[in-house]
């Protein structure tokens, strides 16, 4: 029995000899990873693999050794955590003893070391043994690149776990690591030691008396000059040492004797690089220094930031110089000055002042922008500095205007003012008068008002600029200063020669309007009303046509001063007093100008969506003024009204239907809910009680009434209901969509029936899942099939057929795969063909009136990839199997899908796709020639590698198509003649000479934009192969 145990216990012990004889004698790899698996799984015990080691650790052969320890090293890393703290002494005193050993040894002893490094079970002290041992025994510098990133590896990790134990070393380990480091020159070492050196100064290390040397041993590096080798597998970039030492140089006041001189250095030599490094990490530098460090090194620093924004070539040179003087002006703001002490800000900002203020009276020459510019950056920092320079330059440049006559004068030395004006709005103050622009404010404004009024368009929208930004300085204009400004703003918002100063007029009006209500209702919104007045009686005359320009320019005005809930209160019934007056039955309104009303209306809803309460007033205001004026002219009348037949045209329909969607999309569920209740039974019931003016000639019923009239104004009910939040209950909806089914297909009105689709498809949208859902969609299907099958309104059933399909494509229904498929076998109808592949392009692309997601509709992400994925398949079969006259009609769905599709998805599809978008080229149609042509153009660019397989194809075809009779084809054709140029230039240089004389014929289009496009793909082609292209 005694020798049975005996074997047993010899047996594992003997594998593990094995396996060590392997690895050191055989040279073997594996038998390491073997025996830590062992080890790891309790086979054996890290003190068997020692003492199975023994022979080899004291064998004379420093190779033999270097591999005994190799081994015990490799299990060591991967089962460190096992380890007891007894064993862990016993291995420290070994591996420290071994570091005297030969030095083929050394990165196998290393390599144990770090493993130490990470035991949990280290005991107190023996950190600093090894590090002690590492630096006394071992020259690392002369090891390979690997181990001296192993040292630098078991340094960080007792950082991280020993650091108390390592501060106890005091300046002694500062020193031991400066050893370590000096003459480092890997880029992979480099930024673990920057690391390490600013994790000495951040933790508080003592740097004692080496703060210069540890510089130094950094310092040495910067500027940072690293080209990472190409195909570098490591990833190191420029950009991460130049952060990283940096972080270094900046991380403390204490190295600002010896840093700062070299910043200036290199701030003045000739290499950019070195000059952007220098100025960014002086911006750095300030964030932790004070008056103390800057104090004798402000002149240079100033003299050498000065040069290099006032001579350099280089605008990032100048934008980080300008940035290093911003934080250096913040830097000496918020140091605490003692009673006696020198304030350093206050002679800084005047040398400042002195080298850039005699500058800005030269307007014409080049050093006054960058003196503005340097000023301003010393501005910026703090509010003390920009009262300094702010109290300095005004009164100069304020001067300096009414010195200078030339209109191109005022508008520089006005800018500068408007650049100082805008650095004030980074301050508060908490007393008024305390405010420096309070004693430049008249001066301020007259210079203002007279930059409006010269004739200079260029000054005039920099006043209007300056304007702005004056207004937004708090309780600094007084009322009288606001009417002015109102009227300048009005004068100039109808100014017919520019079309600049009036848009600017509109965008400073709208600004101010939102801080200043009462001025703009006060002076602003009765000038407008009296506009809107001569407007209409002008209209009366019949002088509509000559003042339709002043009449856009009035409406646009008061829809710019919409921004604030009171003017709202009193633009919005001037506006809807307009339309009425344009009802009167002596008014000529054209459908343009009801059109621009309508437009005003909709930029005022779109304003009102951020405040609810603006949004409901306009909701509950104009919603049922338009509904009455439209249910008003659906009516027979004895009496002609001029303005009934233009309010039932789509295009004003349209527009009124954008108005009512803005107005509805942003209302709370509650209010929602309220408004609803009105406008459902006023299209079923005919219950007109809510509209103001309700005295109607006969009743209100678009469902029932044979008058196309009154079944268009269905169209206004979907703007309604299909732009409410989803949680909002329609009532009678069952009856609704009956309704909506029956008129969808009312072939006599194609407006109508294609608005009742389009309601019909949203509501279908946002209901949710279960059996009601279910019942609408059987009688959709229903609908369709039975209009489809014949009969006269085959069109109107398609047309809800397809609405149908994209509202549940939208939300991944189950049945929009078999609606889709209809729609796909209908490609192959004569009549519905050609159709049916436009609908693809319906299906795939964004509506704006219904089914969007600013309208609450369930719009699924990637439902375009999705509809790709399982419909192109088929279209490309039913494609190859169509006969000839059906295959145009395939190859249009196809291209409409692809045109929308996002290009990453299709990229990995193309090499199957592309031989059918080249045969869609020969499509005589233009729609699917464009469409294709807009399809490729991006990928010419995106897959070059995929296209220059079949230049030869698209060469001709884009070359044959751009003469065709469309010229948005011709367009699309040189346009992407222009990126065939990105293909490989050897693939395409046979063709250069064809390409370009087939180019010049374009280049006599009678068409300019088909010229210019001509002008630009020739050029490419010319260029084609030259050196430098």
């Amino acid at each position: 029995m005694a020798a049975a145990a005996a074997l047993e216990a010899v047996a594992p012990t003997g594998a593990l000899w094995g396996l060590v004889q392997d690895f050191v004698m055989g040279q073997q790899e594996g038998p390491a990873d073997q025996v830590a698996a062992d080890v790891k799984s309790g086979s054996y015990t890290v003190l068997q693999v020692v003492e199975a080691l023994g022979s080899s650790l004291e064998n004379p052969e420093p190779r033999t050794r270097a591999r005994g320890i190799q081994l015990l090293s490799q299990v060591l890393l991967q089962c460190h955590s096992l380890l007891l703290e007894k064993e862990v002494v016993h291995l420290i005193l070994f591996y420290e003893n071994r570091l005297k050993d030969h030095h083929l040894v050394i990165p196998s002893v290393l390599q144990g070391l770090r493993a130490l490094s990470l035991c949990v079970a280290l005991p107190p002290g023996l950190a600093v043994s090894v590090l002690k041992a590492i630096f006394q025994e071992v020259h690392v510098q002369s090891l390979p690149q690997v181990d001296r990133h192993t040292v630098y590896s078991i340094i960080t990790n007792f950082m991280r776990t020993r650091e108390e134990e390592l501060k106890g070393l005091g300046a002694d380990f500062t020193f031991g690591f400066i050893q370590v480091m000096d003459g480092e020159k890997d880029p992979r070492n480099l930024l673990v030691a920057f690391r390490i050196v600013h994790d000495l100064i951040s933790r508080d290390y003592s740097l004692g008396p080496f703060v210069e040397e540890l510089f130094e041993v950094t310092s040495c590096y910067f500027p940072i000059d690293f080209t990472p080798p190409p195909n570098d597998p490591h990833g190191i970039q420029r950009e991460d040492l130049i952060l990283s030492l940096r972080a270094v140089l900046a991380s403390t006041p204490r190295f600002a004797e010896f840093l700062l001189p070299l910043l200036i250095e290199k701030v003045d030599s000739e290499i950019l690089s070195a000059k952007l490094d220098s100025l960014q990490t002086l911006n750095a530098c300030c964030a932790v220094y004070g008056q103390k460090e800057l104090k004798d090194f402000l002149p240079s620093l100033w003299a050498s930031i000065r040069r290099e924004v006032f001579q350099t070539a280089s605008e990032r040179v100048e934008a980080e110089g300008l940035a290093a003087l911003n934080s250096l002006t913040a830097c000496l703001s918020r140091s605490v000055l003692r009673a006696d002490a020198e304030d350093l800000l206050d002679s800084f900002l005047s040398n400042i002042l002195q080298d850039c203020r005699h500058h800005l009276c030269e307007p014409d020459m080049k050093l006054v922008w960058p003196s503005a510019k340097l000023l301003q950056a010393a501005a910026g920092a703090s509010a003390r500095a920009c009262d300094h320079i702010t109290s300095n330059v005004l009164p100069l440049l304020l001067e300096q205007f009414h010195k200078h006559s030339q209109s191109n004068q005022r508008r520089t030395i006005l800018e500068m003012i408007l650049g100082f004006l805008k650095l004030q709005q980074k301050w508060s103050y908490e007393d008024k008068d305390e405010r420096p622009l309070s004693g430049f404010k008249d001066q301020l404004c007259s210079l203002v008002f007279m930059a409006l009024t010269d004739p200079s368009t260029q000054l005039q929208l920099v006043g209007i600029r300056t304007l702005t930004v004056l207004g937004a300085q708090p309780d600094l204009l007084s009322s009288g200063d606001l009417e002015l400004a109102v009227g300048h703003l009005y004068r100039l918002s109808f100014l017919e020669e520019d079309s600049q100063s009036w848009v600017a007029a509109l965008e400073a009006s709208g600004t101010l309007a939102t801080l200043y209500p009462v001025a703009f209702s006060s002076h602003l919104v009765p000038k407008l009303a009296g506009e809107l007045r001569i407007e209409e009686s002008d209209l009366a005359r019949g002088d509509g046509p000559t003042k339709c320009s002043r009449h856009r320019r009035c409406l646009q005005a008061l829809s710019a001063i919409s921004t604030h809930a009171s003017i709202v209160k009193e633009t919005l019934p001037l506006l809807l007093q307009h339309l009425r007056q344009m009802n009167k039955g002596n008014t000529v309104a054209g459908t343009s100008e009801v059109i621009a009303v309508c437009q005003s209306l909709q930029q005022v809803a779109e304003k009102c969506q951020q405040d609810p309460e603006s949004c409901w007033y306009f909701h509950q205001t104009a919603i049922p003024c338009l509904l009455a004026l439209a249910v008003q002219a659906s009516m027979p009348e004895k009496e002609h009204s001029v303005l009934k037949k233009v309010l039932l045209q789509d295009e004003v329909l349209a527009a009124m239907v954008s108005v009512i969607g803005t107005a509805t999309t942003h209302l709370s569920p509650d209010l929602a809910a309220q408004s609803v209740a009105h406008i459902v039974p006023l299209f079923l019931d005919g219950n007109t009680s809510f509209l103001p003016e309700n005295s109607f000639p006969g009743r209100f019923q678009p469902f029932q009434d044979g008058s196309s009239g009154q079944r268009r104004l269905v169209a206004l009910l979907m703007a309604f209901v299909c732009s409410l939040p989803r949680n909002v209950d329609v009532p009678q909806l069952g009856r609704l969509m009956r309704e909506l089914l029956e008129l969808s297909c009312c072939y006599s009105c194609p407006f109508s029936s294609t608005a009742a689709a389009k309601c019909f498809a949203g509501l279908l949208n946002k209901h949710p899942a279960g059996q009601q859902l279910d019942e609408f969609l059987q009688l959709a299907v229903d609908k369709v099939e039975a209009g489809l099958s014949s009969g006269p309104y085959r069109s109107q059933a398609f047309t809800l057929l397809l609405w149908v399909t994209k509202a549940l494509v939208l939300r991944y229904h189950p049945l929009s795969s078999c609606l889709t498929d209809r729609l796909m076998g209908l490609l192959s109808d004569p009549e519905l063909g050609p159709a049916a592949a436009d609908g693809f392009s319906l299906l795939m692309s964004d509506c704006t009136d219904v089914l969007t997601r600013a309208g609450h509709a369930e719009v699924r992400i990637m439902f375009r990839q999705r509809f790709f994925t399982d419909n192109v398949p088929a279209l490309v079969r039913g494609f190859h199997a169509a006969p000839r006259d059906v295959k145009p009609n395939y190859l249009k769905g196809l291209s409409h899908v692809l045109n929308r599709l996002p290009k990453p998805v299709l990229l990995p599809e193309l090499p199957t796709l592309l031989s059918l978008l080249l045969e869609a080229l020969s499509c005589p149609d233009s729609v699917v020639q464009l469409s294709t042509l807009s399809c490729l153009q991006p990928l010419l660019l995106e897959a070059p590698q995929v296209m220059s397989l079949h230049v030869d194809t698209l060469v001709t075809k884009f070359l044959n198509l751009s003469s065709s009779p469309s010229m948005a084809v011709r367009i699309a054709a040189l346009q992407c003649m222009h990126a065939v140029t990105h293909l490989p230039t050897p693939v395409l240089l046979p063709y250069k000479p064809q390409v370009i004389r087939a180019l010049a014929k374009p280049l006599d289009d009678k068409k300019r934009l088909v010229r210019k496009e001509a002008v630009s793909a020739r050029g490419e082609w010319f260029l084609l192969g030259s050196p430098g292209s």
